[in-house]
Order: C-alpha cells, then structure tokens, then sequence
C-alpha cells in the first residue's frame, strides 16, 4: 500500500479507488487539452485539477502521448455507449445513419463528453510520433466498424441493396470528418445543417438509400 491510494478499495463496496483517480486524471486530461490544446497542456496541470501529483499521473499514464490518446479513448467510450443507446432506438437505416451524422457534427456532438479539439490534436500528433499514429489507427477502425455495422445490417434487412460496407465506412467516415472540422471551426457555408444535408445525401446515392421524401412517404 502506497501513500497515493494505490491499491485502496471504495469503503462503499463498490468501484477501486484506482480507477477513479484514473477516470478523474482522464476527465481533467480531456477538458484542459480540449481548452488549450495538447502543447499548452502539462502533466502538472493535469495533476493540479484533480489535486494530485505529478508523479501519480506520470505513474499511470507514463508519457503525456500515452495521456493523450487514453484521454481520447476514455472520451470515446462515452461516445460510442450514447451512440448504441440511440442506434438501439432507431426504426430504420435512414434513422440510424442520420443518428451517426447529428452525433459526430450535429448540434447533439457538442452535449457529449470530448470534443473534436481531442481529434484535432490527436491527428496532428500522429502525424509526427509514431506510437499516436497507431492509436489512431485503431480509434478511426473503431468508428469505420460503427458505420459498416449499420450498413450490414440494412442489407440483411433488406433495406438496401448490398454494398461493400466497408468501403463506403471509409469513405463516408473521411466525409464526415471533414465536415465536423468545418462545423467545429465555424465556417460560414458549413454549419451543422449544411453538414447533415451534404452526408446524408451522398448516403442516398451510395447505399440508393430512399430520399427523405420518400421515407416520409412510406
């Protein structure tokens, strides 16, 4: 047993006390590079908002591009736990696939923990330092396996004809990231509904997935 708690169970029978300080120093780690960005974020910092030491979060994390891409993790759990919530509730693919787009840049994005500012560090990072660019790799198959999911399913469904749900998550992924970064920085001719009209049409044509007026129809 340690002077930090390591180790210590919850006197209320419930969760170790480790993982919550780690969910803690992810929560801080998240919200302060979301804030300032990841060169403006320091270890000390991060200790500081959750009134530990900087040697505990070293202890846990090791690096800060290890607290990086764990704090995207820990963002994207929460993410993806609402995403099957509302996926579960959905009627249809059409539903479903608009679920995807209000999620990642629509206005229901911005009421989930993590922002896109973990994302625009992340893939500025991966760029540069080889042990984030493998992390990447595996949070962008991730959210590709998300996408294909729904289409797999539509076609088994009969929804739509088959395609190669893995291609069209590739590709349509790359779309809508793209189309948050315009929607997170504002642009004028690319705000949240913009975003939505644009992913949800080239849906239609790639999956001949019926048109909103359509389904209204039906």
């Amino acid at each position: 047993m340690t002077a930090s708690g390591i180790g210590d169970a919850d006197e209320h029978g419930g969760r170790d006390l480790t993982d919550q300080r780690r969910d803690d120093m992810l929560r801080a780690a998240a919200d302060l590079i979301a804030e300032r960005g990841f060169s403006e974020t320091r270890i000390a910092d991060v200790a500081r908002r959750v009134n530990a030491s900087p040697a505990l979060v070293i202890y846990y994390f090791g690096t800060k591009d290890q607290l990086l891409t764990s704090a995207l993790r820990h963002s994207e759990d929460a993410f993806y736990e609402e995403c099957a919530r509302q996926l579960e509730a959905a009627a249809t693919a059409r539903e479903r696939l608009e679920i995807l787009v209000h999620l990642t840049c629509g206005p229901d994005s911005e009421d989930l923990p993590g922002t896109w500012g973990l994302w625009f560090d992340l893939w500025a990072q991966a760029f540069r330092r080889p042990a984030v660019a493998k992390h990447r790799v595996e949070l962008e198959r991730r959210w590709r396996t998300t996408i294909a999911e729904v289409v797999t399913a539509a076609v088994a469904a009969g929804e739509i004809k088959p395609v190669d749900a893995s291609r069209f998550a590739a590709t349509w992924g790359a779309l809508l990231d793209g189309l948050s970064i315009q929607v997170a920085l504002h642009d004028e001719m690319v705000g949240a509904d913009a975003a939505f009209e644009i992913a949800m049409t080239f849906a239609e044509q790639a999956l001949a997935l019926p048109t909103m007026d359509a389904a209204t129809a039906d």
